[in-house]
């Protein structure tokens, strides 16, 4: 151990390093076959890894990337060794890499010897069955500024051996993306991938990424950015969720059973916890702070994995509130998984601290609507494992968490019978239409002087609590070309807040008219597709759509039948409708503007049209060139606008005729550039003035 560490982390490293090692791996090119069980340290070390579940490997993707610059990362297989036994013996496996992260490494991929984008995080299956052992890793958001440890494949002494060195966590970069790690030893080429240990929790908080040129110390990745893995199909439980899910069950099956007499990463944390003596198990006053035992964490963790996953980020994030009393800081990322929420409670304030708040949040659990029915008496025996607990802590916090159940379970009877049919907490869709949960904002603004915007991307909470709007990430004076790259993460990450296993949350756009042509809906975020196909996308008016005629107009659409109007143009030539004469169309009509957005007189047209009251209309934005006719784009738009019927279910009928379009269907082929104006006056827009750049 290097000097100045403390006889606490000494005592730490002593007993994590076994776990550590016995979890860690080489990796390396593939060898011929799968099923080798023999030991293969020939040929060169790409890097390191670490098991995480069982079959699931986390590295870099730098290092997945060596050896093959031109192949393609996610689909390749790899060599993976590890310790196979107790006694440690290696083994060799194959493996393949599932997924590579940010996803656009495949096509920007870094030259050599460059470094490589954040999160650089690869997640390796093995192909074949193998008993191996993992790691503990952290649900905190972000690291602590602790002690630590890093472990990586060496070649010390020619000798090639999975080893670990001491230092301290420096500081947090990219908005907590990575970990600086101090200078207190070297940092060797073999170690990147390898896992990042706070001994002062027992627990892998990073990824080793990189070593400074020159001396000690480097980068590693925070796991928290496995959260950012690409995001689940509606219907379909995600890669981190189920990941995650198999890690829990992992240590809770380790903890419970009495096979094997092997230190396991629950008996070190209760040492670990021992020597801390900071209120793990204690017994105080019921306003006193106290946290769960290691065991009864490990305990908690499993049965919540016993669990359906969440339907949503916005239910965990809700959970957490009430369970913490105040809203948990929003620039954390988004928690994906019963067991994220726990990683929201650390240090709670209020009766009870943190032991309290997360019985409250397990006793939320307990009674939430899942996406789909739990295994027999698995909510049950989340409760009743509450119940003691609490018995065991104090008496008044039993019966505290007894009336949150009796309260919990006449809430979800009373939301299974008003919303019969619908989605995890019934959030559904309304009436056929738009889900009426937590919806993604982007507003964006022009400097009038200069061709630079400013940018703001926020979740709101939806019609049940208007006044709720989160942050998630601004930026200022983004050149027009910038604009998709600089919000590729945070759309991203306000989309994990919000999409459910039932559908994708609506994106907002709420610009001044002369940006109604910023292509939106064809910018991508994840997977390769469009924004505008993966979910539905409508542009606001920043005011909202004015007049006193609005409300009325609003029902009118959303009722049908709907009329569509030229409101730009007369058989192909421009033309400037006055307010008066829009004022006097029916209430059901639909104005439809074919000319660009930011030209006159469509420009006028929008204006208009908000004034008198629009809460609806159709647009486009310019077509390839200006001998282009609108007639196919106001015939297709007629018999779409003729087979909806009514408002509510525009914009799910434009996103499914995205993907025909996107799809290559020469039937929708007249859809390209299509724009749904939708000023919903129960979904309110923040009132804050805009961003302001540098003067």
């Amino acid at each position: 151990m290097p000097d100045g560490r403390t006889a606490g982390s000494s005592r730490a490293f002593e007993l994590l390093e076994p776990l550590v090692r016995a979890a860690t791996v080489r990796v390396h090119a593939p060898r011929g076959g799968y099923d080798n069980p023999g030991n293969d340290w020939s040929g060169p070390t790409w890097g390191s890894g670490f098991f995480i579940a069982p079959g699931w490997v986390l590295t870099c993707a730098h290092v997945v990337g060596e050896g093959g610059a031109a192949m393609r990362l996610a689909g390749r297989e790899i060599g993976i060794t590890f310790q196979a036994g107790p006694d440690g013996t290696a083994g060799t496996v194959a493996g393949r890499v599932e997924c590579v992260l940010p996803e656009r490494l495949e096509e920007r991929r870094p030259g050599r010897r460059a470094l490589w984008d954040l999160p650089d995080l690869a997640l390796v299956r093995v192909l074949a069955p193998v008993s191996h052992a993992c790691v503990w890793l952290t649900d905190r958001p972000g690291p602590r500024l602790e002690e630590a440890a890093y472990f990586g494949c060496t070649e010390e002494l020619g000798i090639r051996e999975i080893t670990g060195r001491t230092t301290r966590l420096r500081g947090i970069a990219a908005n907590g993306a990575a970990i600086r790690l101090g200078d207190d030893d070297e940092i060797e080429a073999g170690m990147s991938g390898g896992p990042v240990v706070d001994l002062a929790r027992g627990e892998v908080v990073g990824v080793v990424k990189a070593r400074r040129p020159g001396g000690g110390g480097g980068l590693a990745v925070s796991v928290a950015q496995l959260r950012t893995l690409p995001l689940a199909a509606t219907g379909q439980t995600g890669l981190y969720r189920r990941v995650m899910q198999a890690h829990d069950l992992y240590h809770y099956d380790r903890h419970l059973s009495d096979l094997d007499s092997r230190r396991t990463w629950t008996d070190v944390h209760e040492e670990l916890a021992a020597a801390d003596r900071s209120g793990y198990g204690g017994r105080p006053a019921y306003g006193g702070r106290v946290r769960l035992t290691p065991g009864e964490r490990t305990t908690l963790c499993g049965l919540l994995a016993e669990l359906p996953p969440p339907g949503s980020s916005e239910a965990v994030r809700d959970l957490a509130e009430q369970a913490r009393g105040e809203e948990p800081d929003s620039a954390l990322p988004a928690p994906l998984s019963w067991r994220d929420g726990l990683g929201l409670l650390h240090d709670a304030p209020g009766a009870g601290g943190e032991a309290a708040a997360m019985l409250r949040y397990a006793t939320g659990v307990s009674v939430a609507d899942h996406r789909e029915p739990p295994a027999p008496g698995a909510d049950d025996e989340l409760w009743d494992w509450v119940r003691s607990t609490a018995e065991r802590l104090w008496r008044p916090l039993r019966r505290e968490l007894g009336e949150l159940r009796d309260q919990g379970l006449a809430e979800r009877e009373r939301r299974r019978r008003t919303h019969t049919g619908q989605g995890a907490r019934g959030r559904g869709r309304g009436a056929g239409g738009l889900p009426t949960g937590p919806s993604v904002l982007l507003e964006v603004w022009a400097h009038g002087w200069e061709d630079v915007y400013d940018w703001r991307v926020s979740v709101l909470a939806g019609p049940a609590r208007p006044e709720r709007v989160t942050p998630v990430a601004a930026g200022v004076r983004v050149a027009p070309a910038a604009l998709p790259e600089a919000l590729r993460a945070p759309l991203a990450e306000g989309f994990r807040r919000c999409d459910t296993h039932e559908a994708a949350a609506l994106l907002e756009v709420a610009v001044q008219p002369e940006l109604f042509g910023l292509p939106v809906d064809e910018w991508t975020v994840s997977g390769g597709v469009p924004v505008g196909v993966q979910r539905p996308v409508v542009l606001r008016h920043p005011d909202g759509a004015g007049g006193p005629a609005a409300a009325g107009r609003w029902a009118r659409v959303q009722a049908g039948p709907l009329l569509d109007q030229r409101a730009d143009c007369a058989r192909g030539r421009p033309r400037s409708p006055s307010p008066g004469w829009l004022a006097g169309l029916a209430g059901n009509t639909v104005p439809v503007l074919c000319r660009a957005a930011a030209a006159e007189p469509t420009l006028g047209a929008l204006h208009s049209v908000r004034d008198v009251g629009y809460g609806v209309l159709v647009g486009r934005r310019p077509p390839p060139g200006p001998e282009v006719s609108c007639a196919p784009f106001h015939r297709g738009l007629r018999e779409e606008l003729a087979g909806a019927g009514r408002g509510a279910v525009l914009p799910l009928r434009f996103q499914a005729l995205r993907g025909r379009a996107h799809g290559a269907d020469p039937d929708a082929y007249w859809a390209a550039g299509l724009a749904l104006v939708w000023d919903d006056p129960a979904r309110a827009l923040p009132e804050d003035e805009p961003l302001q750049g540098d003067l």
